[in-house]
């Protein structure tokens, strides 16, 4: 139900005679969980009394937001895809406008979180979802096929360690697990580069 509405009927039964109270079991019988606390009635109840006759919002002082534009949203995109590590009162200062708009813009607009003191979206791309499911089938079909060859493959890429010139790969988690045999994947973006047996 709209504030307004709930007002108007508040209103209503104020003009009629009713008191909180009984406003409030009235609006309960028809809105039941919708209907507003007896705080927000009493609120509204006295403003009646008091000589108010509007239901809507008054004007409140301060300037509107207005910094959320298209325009905004993009310059600050660019900020941290130039940066990741980028602070969000360093980009209040260079946008020139508060860190509370910054974080609602990284949040909201953009669908981003900091993650180790980095920017990040959310969510993975559909090329990064499918990219991982290709080298996940890619390892489980090399071990499947011949698990023997599979582990020679990877103590030897083990011994070789990462091409000049590429950045050292990320390393997963492992977990220990009894009875199990478990593997930690190292990869980049151009595939597998080496798997350790635990």
């Amino acid at each position: 139900m709209e504030k307004e509405q709930y007002r108007s009927v508040i209103r209503f039964l104020f003009l009629d005679g009713k008191t909180c109270e009984e406003i409030k079991i009235k609006l309960q019988v028809v809105y039941k969980d919708q209907a507003p606390s007896m705080t927000t009635i009493r609120y509204w109840f006295n403003e009646f009394k008091s000589g108010r006759t509007s239901v809507l919002d008054e004007e409140r002082p301060g300037r509107p937001i207005k910094v959320t534009t298209e325009e905004m949203v993009n310059k600050i995109h660019d900020i941290v895809l130039a940066d990741h590590r980028v602070k969000i009162r360093e980009i209040a200062e260079i946008a020139n406008i508060s860190t509370e708009r910054v974080h609602n813009i990284l949040r909201e607009k953009l669908g981003m979180r900091k993650l180790s003191a980095r920017w990040v979206p959310r969510l993975l791309t559909v090329e990064q979802k499918q990219n991982c499911v290709t080298t996940s089938e890619h390892c489980f079909n090399m071990f499947k096929h011949n698990s023997k060859e599979f582990r020679r493959q990877t103590k030897e890429q083990s011994k070789q360690g990462t091409l000049p010139g590429e950045r050292a790969p990320k390393k997963a988690k492992t977990v220990s697990s009894a009875g199990k045999v478990m593997d930690t994947v190292f990869w980049d973006s151009h595939g597998i580069i080496f798997i350790d047996h635990l």
